[in-house]
């Protein structure tokens, strides 16, 4: 069933299944309605995809993250679980293999080895690097007066760092941009480039760009570690290339793996920050010439981007034995998917959720998740997102909307695929 856009939602005609109801900026107007008249509901499957119960309310999203005993990763971390078995199960799913699909203990054997990286000192060292490629950025844009912010500036920014870490040459930072939207937004026809036009938007056109994407992203870094084995050098490829969990070298496989999990959270999701920073702000001007104002309120005004935004929209998990949530029963093998957009609304957490208060104190935002898979990269966003807004708008404080926002068809990532703006042009 797919979400009429001119129809009343009903808990009847509610399906978080349904890109389209997230496409066309409707979710929001659901989630009321499920976390008032029915906060832990069933999501029926169909003919490829097992059913799944949705979780809206902020506690309990909490019970399911801080449980992993009960609620394990290694089914999957996305709504979507095929009906087959074997598919389910294939080693092409990546679950069980990458740190966000891994339960205790060996969770967190393998994100010590680059928990270094992500101390708030070694992020820290990174705000000249970030500055620089800012402005570099903004330098290319300034005579112009206007952009599409998107393709311009929010995407170049996370990659160009999660690249360097990464050890990928400057040339091929756009081969990673066009493989992390396939992989991330493979319902979204403008990325079904290898499907026939006709077939685009189709579930199986999805299916064909999510496992092209993957190949080639495997393809690439394989290459990448040969190379690395052969001549080290200072970057992550060649620290998990040397590293060990209790004696035994961590397998290809698993460093594959690795390298894909960080090209694709080091840059999509923080590039959706920015670019739905940047709309909430424009769409709330008031709040934008606060900020302005007193760019002092920077740091909380980034927490209620975080908040509002919620760049991650839902993380599922896989019960591991008959349980509860709230008064709900959820068998042994059934799934739970946390949905961060409505949580970060609760009514009994955030009283006037759907305002935009960049003063908002306190502001427990579950953007990030919480538990044992709190964001590894939680620093590096917060710190882009900040140097991303102290330069723009201190460069091009009117800045402002400039036609309609092209939103992805996904109900995992909150993105934002075109932000067309306006500003005045530097001299």
């Amino acid at each position: 069933m797919t979400t009429d856009a001119s129809a009343p939602l009903s808990l009847e005609t509610i399906n978080l299944g349904d890109e389209l109801l997230f496409e066309s900026g409707r979710s929001h107007e659901a989630f009321k309605i499920l976390r008032r008249e029915n906060p832990i509901s069933w999501n029926s499957g169909n003919e490829i995809a097992k059913g799944w119960w949705n979780i809206v309310r902020y506690a309990d999203v909490l019970q399911v993250s801080r449980n992993p005993q009960i609620f394990s990763s290694e089914r999957g971390i996305v709504a979507f679980e095929a009906v087959n078995e074997e598919d389910a199960t294939a080693a092409a799913t990546g679950n069980g293999k990458m740190l966000i699909t891994m339960d205790p203990p060996r969770h967190v054997k393998m994100r010590r080895l680059v928990n270094k990286a992500f101390t708030p000192r070694a992020v820290a060292l990174w705000e000249p690097k970030i500055r620089e490629t800012t402005n570099t950025l903004l330098d290319q844009i300034a005579k112009k007066g206007e952009s599409d912010f998107v393709i311009d500036v929010a995407c170049n920014i996370p990659l160009a760092v999660i690249c360097k870490m990464l050890g990928v040459p400057e040339e091929d930072w756009p081969t990673m941009f066009r493989l992390t939207n396939k992989v991330l937004g493979p319902g979204d026809p403008e990325y079904q480039t290898d499907v026939p036009e006709e077939l685009r938007g189709t579930q199986d056109a999805a299916r064909i760009t999510g496992n092209m994407g993957t190949m080639e992203m495997f393809g690439y870094y394989a290459q990448a570690l040969q190379s690395r084995r052969i001549k080290p050098t200072d970057d992550m490829i060649s620290i998990l290339a040397d590293s060990e969990i209790e004696g035994e070298r961590l397998s290809d496989e698993d460093i594959l793996w690795f390298c894909f999990l960080l090209i694709l959270a080091g840059n999509e999701t923080t590039r959706n920050g920015m670019s739905g920073g940047l709309l909430s702000l424009c769409e709330h001007p008031s709040e934008k010439q606060r900020l302005l104002n007193d760019m002092s309120l920077l740091p909380g005004a980034i927490e209620e981007i975080l908040r509002w935004v919620s760049p991650v929209m839902h993380m599922a998990r896989y019960a591991l034995e008959d349980t509860q949530i709230a008064h709900q029963a959820v068998k042994k093998g059934e799934r739970v998917v946390m949905w961060y957009p409505s949580v970060n609304r609760d009514e009994t957490v955030f009283p006037d959720g759907d305002v935009f208060n960049i003063t908002r104190s306190p502001n427990d935002h579950l953007a990030f998740g919480i538990g044992e898979h709190f964001c590894l990269g939680a620093g590096f966003a917060k710190l882009e997102l900040r140097v991303l807004y102290e330069e723009l708008f201190r460069r091009f404080p009117d800045i402002e909307l400039a036609g309609p926002v092209q939103r992805l068809r996904s109900n995992f990532i909150g993105g934002i695929k075109h932000l067309p703006v306006r500003f005045t042009p530097e001299n």
